[in-house]
């Protein structure tokens, strides 16, 4: 992995921005030809979903907002160059303005683990609903009711609703797609 002295650096960039910026440390580190001193530019992504209009929609979320992690050898203008790149901030440090210090053998392990991880992991979904809230049935048998969410089962992606049926409050149990916020 640690080849002619290639060692892991995290790089501070403008939040938000991590992969163009990425694109950009690559392209800058081709053009001034020191693509041998460069190994990988990483930005560690999770895949989360979430669900809109009762749709689950996936999307990609930066695991560190606001760093890319590069493997380089940082010799002659590297340091100049990725510094350089618009939007980098500049490298993670010990000392402000001091040099780079390299990741440690371990946390770049751990760190590569957790990005094959969290490409393996089963699908995370963000909950978008909060006890107490008042939610629309859109599907099922009590479809157009309205109720209130007395508990939420992340485990099992389970809603407990309580509705007023006949006059009478009646607990359900639905999933996530079979709700929508109150507009």
């Amino acid at each position: 992995m640690s080849d002619n002295g290639k060692k892991w650096y995290v790089v501070r960039a403008i939040s938000g921005q991590e992969n163009k910026i990425s694109g950009y440390i690559e392209n800058e580190i081709e053009y001034a030809g020191l693509n041998d001193y460069l190994g990988q530019v990483l930005v560690p992504q999770e895949k989360v979903y979430q669900i809109r209009n009762g749709k689950k929609v996936s999307k990609e979320r930066n695991y560190f907002p606001g760093y890319i992690m590069v493997e380089a050898d940082l010799v002659g203008e590297m340091i100049h160059t990725i510094k350089g790149v618009q939007g980098v901030i500049g490298f993670l440090g010990e000392v402000k303005g001091g040099a780079p210090v390299p990741l440690r053998m371990s946390e770049v392990n751990r760190m590569l683990g957790k990005v094959d991880e969290l490409s393996e992991t089963e699908e995370k979904i963000n909950i978008p609903f909060i006890v107490g809230e008042t939610v629309k049935v859109i599907d099922g048998p009590f479809n157009g009711f309205n109720g209130t969410i007395e508990k939420v089962n992340e485990e099992k992606r389970k809603l407990e609703v309580m509705v007023k049926i006949f006059g009478r409050k009646t607990p359900l149990e639905l999933s996530y797609m079979q709700v929508e916020k109150e507009s």
